[in-house]
């Protein structure tokens, strides 16, 4: 048997469906009452069902159908939004269900505990198996002096942001990455005024500079106020409001901040307590990780471990990838995931997405060719009335392989996946800018960016 310890991450449902057609006997502990972990549940999937729906609001109240010679009054129906973002979450969780009685994968209801290194205890039974997958994923990291409350609707983390009965009149959101902009956007979309307050420099930490830069532009021209270099040190629910203490980064006078709603979006960590891994005989890093070698076994042979417990970003289809890739290890195959080639999305609009090195990240390690193509001379997001953002490919400066491709557009998500591509083949910026591009699409400006390496873009 091959069991799959505690799976709140779609690591690990698809480790159990690749492990059970690769013919073994599989089960798979989950303590939810749905299966699809928090990506489905709580997180990437319900969020994107908010994100569409609001752009579509904001459309139609914000003048952009009007623009456009459709003359429409919207009046906001939440519950109903509420309710489509439910059907879509309660579709694929039941799909998940299906494919692993399909596959004949054991779903064992409950959270998993060792209880040594070749055993687990579900709801009060012990199974014993010869290879064991920890697929715990992660959870929403507390801010200190700052207590959540789904419940109450006023200090909230992004599974309480999904939930709000009502439009906030103002939403503060503590920490500028992914999560906090995305679901930031959201309430601004419906009419929230939103302020982000992030401790550093800059929002969206780790991702190209010029993106960084770009990005804050872009969410301050849509309405989102940004209090960079700024901590919150405490809140409080003072009747129906919160009130933040926040104080410069590098100390100084503090302030206090009135809001209705606070989204606590600082980070995720490691679900790794409560799992009995002292049992088993394995320890976490200082960062509650686990260490596992490049084909995710752990220190203690016949454990593995993949997605968010582990080093390395802490994304669905980062998490995904190495399930099949655990699997197929496990049954005496080859199981490779490329780290290097990890594409990220941020589903705000524009979407912005990046894979491979920044800009800064190459340029430690060597030099590099840069070239950038802005989505206003693309002729499809101009059509569109989308002239924001910009494709930049960085490429080495001797083999002109590509190291990076970063975007801001309405769609830079999808159009990610041929850049990742292109840098799993190895591709060079002379590769894509050499590649028949479809007219008039928004992937063109890949093509127009990569022609720009070497100084030859066309509509600039």
């Amino acid at each position: 048997m091959t069991c799959l310890s505690s799976v709140p991450s779609p690591g690990g449902y698809v480790a159990a469906i690749r492990a059970a057609q690769l013919g073994l006997k599989t089960a798979c502990a989950e303590g939810r009452e749905t299966l699809g972990g928090t990506c489905l549940n709580v997180g990437c999937i319900p969020s994107k069902a908010m994100l569409h729906a609001s752009e579509y609001y904001e459309a139609a109240a914000g003048g952009a159908m009007a623009k456009m010679g459709i003359d429409v009054t919207p009046k906001l129906n939440l519950p109903a939004m509420h309710g489509q973002r439910v059907d879509a979450v309660k579709g694929l969780t039941g799909g998940i269900e299906f494919l692993f009685k399909k596959n004949k994968v054991d779903w064992l209801k409950g959270y998993a505990q060792f209880t040594g290194k070749d055993s687990v205890e579900v709801a009060g039974k012990t199974y014993r198996a010869k290879n064991i997958v920890i697929a715990t994923g992660s959870s929403v990291t507390p801010l200190p002096g700052v207590a959540v409350d789904n419940d109450k609707q006023i200090i909230v983390d992004s599974t309480g942001a999904l939930e709000l009965a009502k439009v906030p009149g103002h939403m503060v959101v503590i920490g500028g990455g992914v999560i906090g902009l995305e679901l930031g956007s959201v309430w601004r979309r419906l009419g929230a005024k939103v302020t982000c307050v992030e401790f550093l420099d800059q929002i969206l930490p780790g991702m190209d500079a010029d993106v960084r830069k770009d990005a804050n532009r872009i969410f301050k021209k849509q309405g989102i106020e940004f209090k960079l270099k700024t901590k919150v040190t405490k809140a409080e629910v003072k009747g129906k409001k919160a009130v933040l203490t926040l104080e410069p980064a590098a100390g100084g006078d503090a302030e206090t901040l009135e809001a209705d709603v606070v989204l606590v979006s600082i980070g995720r960590r490691p679900n790794t307590e409560g799992l009995g891994l002292d049992k088993a005989g394995l320890a976490v890093n200082q960062r509650g990780q686990i260490e596992t070698d490049h084909d995710f076994s752990t220190q203690v042979p016949g454990i593995w471990a993949i997605g968010d417990v582990i080093p390395g970003p802490m994304l669905a289809h980062k998490a995904e990838d190495e399930g099949i890739a655990v699997a197929e290890n496990i049954a005496g195959l080859t199981g490779i995931v490329n780290h290097d080639v990890i594409p990220s999305v941020v589903y705000t609009m524009p979407e912005i997405a990046g894979v491979g090195l920044t800009e800064e990240q190459a340029k430690e390690r060597g030099e590099v060719k840069v070239g950038k193509f802005p989505m206003a001379g693309n002729s499809r997001a101009k059509t569109n009335h989308e002239p924001d953002g910009f494709v930049k490919v960085i490429a080495d400066a001797n083999s002109d392989r590509v190291l990076g491709v970063w975007i801001i557009a309405s769609v830079a998500g999808t159009m990610i996946a041929q850049a990742a591509q292109a840098m799993e083949f190895g591709a060079t910026s002379e590769d894509i800018a050499y590649t028949c591009h479809a007219h008039p699409t928004h992937s063109e400006a890949i093509k127009e960016a990569a022609m720009a390496v070497t100084g030859k873009p066309i509509h600039i």
